[in-house]
């Protein structure tokens, strides 16, 4: 993949049960008051240990607030060499209404 995919919460969901890494681009007091569960946050001070540590090759899901900041991430991560990136659309904001039993709080696992 050259580009990164746009999806739905669905095809996020099903992917993350098959253990693609989530990344959430909000802001830290944003990530740590409600998150997808196993989502890592990734910022400008975490994005470059993040490549340096990552399977460039392993399916990346990336989620912000809506769906559009994800976008900018997603493209990033592929000029960075990672080869299959997603962008959710509708963002946190639908997964929460969607899969409300799926998301944590606190910090960054």
């Amino acid at each position: 993949m050259s580009e990164f995919k746009r999806i739905p919460p669905q095809e996020a969901q099903a992917l993350r049960e098959k253990g693609a890494v989530v990344v959430d681009v909000r802001d830290a007091a944003t990530f740590a008051a409600l998150h997808i569960a196993g989502s890592k946050h990734l910022d400008n001070h975490s994005i470059a240990d993040f490549i340096s540590a990552a399977d460039l090759d392993a399916p990346i899901v990336v989620v912000c607030y809506h769906g559009n900041s994800s976008q900018s991430a997603a493209g990033y991560l592929i000029s960075q060499g990672f080869s299959d990136v997603y962008s959710m659309d509708g963002g946190f904001e639908q997964w929460r209404v969607i899969y409300p039993a799926e998301t944590a709080q606190g910090t960054s696992e």
